[in-house]
C-alpha cells in the first residue's frame, strides 16, 4: 500500500516521521506539495491524527492503481470546481443573499431536500435581470486551485470528463468550453423578457440525477463500475460519490467528509491526480 501525503507545505521531518510510523520502504516526490510513501503499512487512525494536526491530506492507495485504468471523471461545480455557490452570488445581486445562503447551507449539510431547497431559492430570484448572470460569472467566479491542471491531466490520460451541477447551465456551459469538459449537466433557469421568472425549466438536477448522470456516461462509454472517479463537497453529491469507484470529498461538508475514503481538505483539485501512480 502507498500513502499519498499532500498539503500546502510538507516538512521533511513530517515525511520521515510518517515513514517511520507506517514502516514505508521509501519516499517519492510527486510535486513540491505531494509525496508518496511507498510500501506503507496501514495504520489509518494514527496517520489521520498526525496529518490533521499538521494540516496535511493523507490517502491510502494500492500500489497498482493507475490513472489510465479509469475512463470517466464526474465533478460537482459550486464550491468544488469553483470557489462560490453561484445561486448565493446571484442572490447577493438581488439583495436576498442571507435568506438564500441559509437555505443553501442547510441543503449542503443534508438537512433539507435539495429539490425543495432549489425551488425556494430560485423563487427568491424572481425579477432579477438576466445580466446578473454575466456579472457573477465575470466578476465573482474563480476556479478552485488546481482545476485547470486536473482537467488537463485527466484528458491527457484518456478520461472523459463531465461537469454535473445542481446549479445552472449558464455557468456550466461556459466552464465546459473554458476547461474542455466533454459534457455538462445542470438546471436551466426560466428567463422571460430578460428577467428571471423564479422558476427552473424541466426536472431538477438533484442527488439522484447526479448519480444517474455518472451511470449514464459510464454505460455509454462501456466502462466497468471500477473505472469511474467523482468529486464533490455537499450532501447532494453523496449518491454520485458512492456510485463512483473513487469518490473524492473536496473541501467538503462534514457529512460528506465522513463518508468518503478519499478527501482533500488542504490540497488543490490537482491533488486528485497525485492519488495515482
Amino acid at each position: 500500500m502507498n500513502l499519498v501525503v499532500q498539503g500546502e507545505e510538507i516538512p521533511t521531518r513530517a515525511l520521515k516521521e510518517l515513514a517511520k510510523l507506517t514502516g514505508a520502504e521509501g519516499i517519492q516526490r510527486i510535486t513540491g506539495t505531494a509525496f508518496r510513501l511507498v510500501g506503507a503499512s496501514e495504520c489509518v487512525d494514527e496517520v489521520a491524527d498526525y496529518c490533521a494536526e499538521r494540516q496535511l491530506d493523507a490517502a491510502w492507495v494500492p500500489e497498482s492503481r493507475r490513472l489510465r485504468d479509469f475512463g470517466l471523471f464526474v465533478t460537482d461545480m459550486d464550491s468544488t470546481l469553483i470557489n462560490i455557490e453561484c445561486i448565493d452570488e446571484l442572490a447577493d445581486v438581488a439583495g436576498v443573499k442571507p435568506q438564500v445562503a441559509e437555505i443553501t447551507e442547510a441543503a449542503m449539510r443534508g438537512e433539507m431536500d435539495f429539490a425543495e431547497s432549489l425551488t425556494r431559492r430560485v423563487s427568491l430570484l424572481k425579477g432579477l435581470p438576466e445580466a446578473a448572470l454575466a456579472q457573477v460569472f465575470d466578476q465573482r467566479l474563480k476556479l478552485n486551485p488546481g482545476a485547470e491542471v486536473l482537467v488537463r491531466g485527466l484528458r491527457q490520460a484518456g478520461l472523459r470528463t463531465v461537469l454535473v451541477s445542481g446549479g445552472f447551465t449558464y455557468f456550466t456551459e461556459r466552464l465546459k468550453r473554458q476547461l474542455g469538459f466533454d459534457a455538462a449537466v445542470a438546471n436551466e433557469l426560466d428567463i422571460v423578457d430578460g428577467h428571471l421568472t423564479g422558476r427552473v425549466r424541466g426536472d431538477i438536477v438533484d442527488a439522484a440525477a447526479k448519480r444517474a448522470t455518472l451511470m449514464r456516461f459510464r454505460s455509454q462509454i462501456g466502462l466497468l463500475d471500477t473505472q469511474t472517479i467523482a468529486a464533490g463537497d455537499g450532501a447532494n453529491d453523496l449518491l454520485m460519490l458512492d456510485e463512483a469507484a473513487i469518490g473524492v470529498a473536496y473541501h467538503a461538508k462534514p457529512v460528506v467528509r465522513a463518508r468518503c475514503r478519499f478527501a482533500l481538505d488542504w490540497a488543490g483539485l490537482d491533488g486528485i491526480l497525485h492519488l495515482f501512480n
